[in-house]
């Protein structure tokens, strides 16, 4: 696919890009992640399901294949471009508008925490325009009520083709919510980040 001058506009102009995925989404995160270039001049952040205490394994394996820092949220962590941040297991990851992480430990949404709906949701409130986020495979439908109004405050918002997600109802239900300004397959995913 080739993309627009819209499209490459704002994907240059975004600050941050934020990814959210749940089942069968782990392959494509990593994919994400090995081909993010040093350059990238955003701030990354992956809001990931998994289970507890998992984390460390995953910071191993990715920190292996990046070329860009990758370090799991603490409260507070300030945002900083060039850098991949892994929202931790057990927490919510919200982003204040004074441009700092915090972390919130209340019930789980979508039987999930962290949850993507609940990233995206202060995202939107703080980035608007300057943000681009993805929603990959997941056999739920946490993350498409966020895309949703991360596209109402002017983000690029993205979903995985579900003819391509090892799991279709995350992605197809921001479809359907009209969440996603644009469906792409995997290789367009890949081809955004790498532009």
């Amino acid at each position: 696919m080739a993309f627009d001058d819209n499209i490459l506009q704002r994907w240059q102009q975004a600050e941050v890009l934020l990814i959210g995925g749940s089942a069968g989404s782990f392959k494509l995160f990593f994919n994400i992640v090995k081909h993010v270039d040093v350059d990238i001049n955003k701030v990354i952040i992956l809001v990931m399901h998994r289970k507890k205490n998992f984390f460390s394994e995953i910071e191993k394996l990715f920190s292996e294949h990046s070329r860009i820092y990758i370090r799991e949220i603490t409260d507070k962590d300030a945002l900083k471009h060039n850098t991949i941040f892994i929202a931790p297991a057990n927490y919510h990851t919200l982003i204040e508008k004074e441009g700092y992480f915090s972390l919130d430990v209340s019930d789980p949404v979508w039987y999930s925490k962290p949850s993507i709906d609940v990233t995206f949701d202060s995202a939107a409130e703080v980035f608007n325009e300057r943000c681009v986020a993805i929603l990959l495979s997941g056999a739920n439908q946490d993350g498409a009520e966020g895309l949703l109004k991360l596209r109402q405050a002017g983000s690029l918002t993205i979903a995985q083709d579900p003819s391509e997600a090892e799991m279709a109802e995350m992605p197809r239900s921001a479809i359907e919510l009209g969440a996603a300004e644009l469906v792409l397959t995997t290789e367009d995913i890949l081809k955004l980040i790498r532009t």
